[in-house]
């Protein structure tokens, strides 16, 4: 069974382990050693704050790279249609 942990859980999960022994703390979870190690090199040092912080600049990075895909498609057709134009002379 696969659980989903919010990145502020994981983040609380991984301030417990450093207070106590990472096996006792993911055994009580249920996430394995390694999901441990790839969390803390992750989200190590981080916090609540920071997360939303960080999902915030994630969306605007995205909107952003839409914003220029959309943009490159509409020079591809300018483009295009700059080339039809001009070979039709």
């Amino acid at each position: 069974m696969k659980k989903r942990y919010s990145e502020e859980q994981i983040v609380r999960i991984l301030s417990e382990a450093q207070k106590g022994e990472v096996a006792v703390v993911c055994r009580r979870y249920g996430i394995s050693d390694a999901t441990y190690y790839n969390w803390r090199k992750r989200y190590e040092g981080m916090t609540a704050l920071d997360l939303r912080k960080l999902k915030s600049l994630e969306e605007e990075n995205r909107k952003l790279k839409k914003i220029v895909a959309d943009k490159e498609l509409d020079i591809d057709a300018l483009k295009a249609l700059l080339e039809k134009y001009s070979d039709a002379r």
